[in-house]
């Protein structure tokens, strides 16, 4: 495992990062001895940074995680959590928007309980384009300066973003006063966009975080889950690329880890699982060399719907 730092951040994160959106049920049913067991496994192989949200199976993602960290010394890890959005009753997707600095500084004593821990690395403004955007602005002013508060009080040590408008992406880049991003599903096989970013938030020191490197579950054999705003005949190309895969010897789900995690100008890429087979799976994936051929080749069988957007 390589490890780099994390632009103004200012940390020394694996080249392999765990998501744990996956451990509240976001994707599928968990058990949760193997979601802790997953956690464990990524430690042990090297993987050195965590990050979730309270959104993620409605608090469930952070009571997990909180729970597989229980008696993990701190200097090991590195941990990021979101605020700003929240979820009803558990039901993912179904969305609570508030950039208010009361609610931003509740949320994140209330991931701290969960989590066990008193201090965040990084914290994240989280999914302020939802809702047609009308809480960008509030996000950008109030819970920019909610966050930056909390960083000169100690409470946490970074302040990012972590939203998925390529638009929105080049504002925060060159205007904004962040010092991380996470950028989801813009660097897969399907989509590079972040590559577009990375000159400007390299002079900026704004380290980027490349999450979502299956495209949200489109770039496995099974597909992605229910809530997945893509449609049908799109699913079927993707699906098409995974038997392809298959005919050659291979898995889309390793092409796609190893094509989205190998960019060195890429500080970390972040996937999520509650498997501790996937994990292991993911980390061997990241150190073997990509077939460059083979990308090529899944890439043109993905031409039809890349750089498409999704309606999260």
């Amino acid at each position: 495992m390589q490890y780099r730092v994390l632009g103004k951040a200012n940390i020394k994160v694996s080249s392999l990062s765990f998501g744990a959106s996956a451990l509240g049920g976001v994707f599928r049913p968990v058990v949760e001895s193997e979601a802790v067991a997953a956690v464990h496994a990524a430690l042990d192989l090297g993987i050195n940074y965590f990050d979730v949200a309270p959104a993620y199976g409605g608090t469930l993602a952070e009571a997990v995680l909180g729970r597989a960290l229980a008696g993990i010394p701190r200097r090991r890890y590195f941990l990021s959590t979101k605020v700003g959005k929240h979820t009803n009753l558990g039901k993912y997707g179904d969305d609570i928007l508030d950039y208010s600095r009361q609610r931003i500084r509740l949320s994140l004593d209330e991931s701290a309980r969960r989590l066990g821990v008193e201090y965040f690395d990084l914290v994240h403004l989280h999914d302020f384009e939802y809702q047609h955007r009308r809480h960008a602005e509030w996000a950008l002013s109030e819970g920019l300066a909610a966050l930056h508060e909390l960083k000169r009080e100690g409470r946490i040590g970074a302040v990012g973003c972590g939203i998925y408008p390529m638009d929105l992406w080049h504002r925060l880049i060159a205007d904004c006063d962040i010092d991380a991003g996470l950028v989801h599903n813009h660097h897969c096989l399907n989509d590079v966009r972040l590559l577009e970013l990375l000159p400007m938030a390299d002079r900026r020191n704004i380290g980027l975080i490349n999450a979502a490197p299956f495209a949200s579950g489109l770039l496995t054999e099974h597909g992605p889950a229910d809530w997945h705003p893509a449609p049908a005949a799109v699913r079927a190309v993707f699906q098409a690329a995974a038997v392809f895969c298959q005919a050659q010897g291979t898995s889309l789900s390793k092409l796609a880890l190893q094509f989205a995690s190998q960019n060195p100008a890429i500080p970390t890429t972040m996937f999520s699982s509650a498997s501790v087979e996937m994990v292991r799976a993911n980390v061997a994936w990241h150190e073997e060399p990509l077939d460059a051929a083979m990308a090529s080749e899944v890439r043109k069988l993905l031409a039809p719907v890349s750089g498409r957007d999704w309606s999260y």
